[in-house]
């Protein structure tokens, strides 16, 4: 590792953290309400971000400019069991990994210190009960170390073709359609585009105040 490659990683590092915090991601209620489907803002930014790197990783490979690597194996149950316990702490703890380190960035002590903790804690679980459990999920309906067009037996390109013209559909009926169900906790509608921003709820303020 060159430092040239140290000093990208960092750039990107920082550049993706900044965008995370200007999209508002690193606001305990932005993760929450999206699993409550009241707030839809990280699904738009995440399939957003999806189609920008599909488009630029494939490009670059293209180009000869990368190689992909370090595809790993793709098993079912794991992926989904995964997924599972994945947003689960994501909807409670408010915060994901990316979000966590953002929001630590701008000083939240509760995104640092808890957030760090259980960082720690789900390593060491995972870590010491991996092979009781990991060995065998890991045989089940294992599909290989496949990329997503060697899965769908498509070329590169078409993959993502096809891959931006669904997630970008799905961002239309999203945005057009108001999609986020209105927040009948607290009492208000889902914000629309263009409107005027609506007064946090007391709930969202309080816990904004200990950021």
């Amino acid at each position: 590792m060159t430092i040239g490659t140290v000093l990208i990683t960092i750039v990107l590092g920082f550049v993706f953290g900044w965008t995370l915090d200007k999209a508002g991601l690193t606001k305990y209620h932005k993760i929450v309400n999206v699993y409550r489907f009241t707030d839809l803002a990280v699904l738009k930014y995440m399939m957003s971000a999806i189609i920008v790197g599909m488009i630029g990783i494939w490009t670059l490979k293209g180009f000869g400019l990368v190689e992909l690597t370090g595809t790993i194996s793709t098993y079912v149950p794991g992926v989904l069991l995964g997924g599972v316990v994945f947003g689960i702490g994501m909807a409670g703890a408010g915060f994901c990994p990316g979000t966590m380190a953002a929001g630590a960035g701008r000083g939240h002590l509760d995104y640092l210190i808890p957030g760090l903790l259980g960082f720690l804690v789900g390593g060491i679980a995972f870590g010491l009960s991996y092979q009781s459990f990991m060995p065998g999920l890991t045989q089940v309906m294992n599909l290989g170390n496949l990329s997503l067009p060697e899965m769908l037996n498509l070329s590169p390109a078409l993959t993502v073709i096809l891959m931006v013209l669904m997630f970008g559909l799905v961002l239309y009926v999203v945005e057009r359609t108001h999609a986020a169900r209105p927040d009948r906790v607290n009492g208000q509608p889902p914000a629309k585009p263009g409107s005027p921003a609506r007064p946090e709820s007391a709930s969202n303020l309080s816990r904004q105040g200990t950021d």
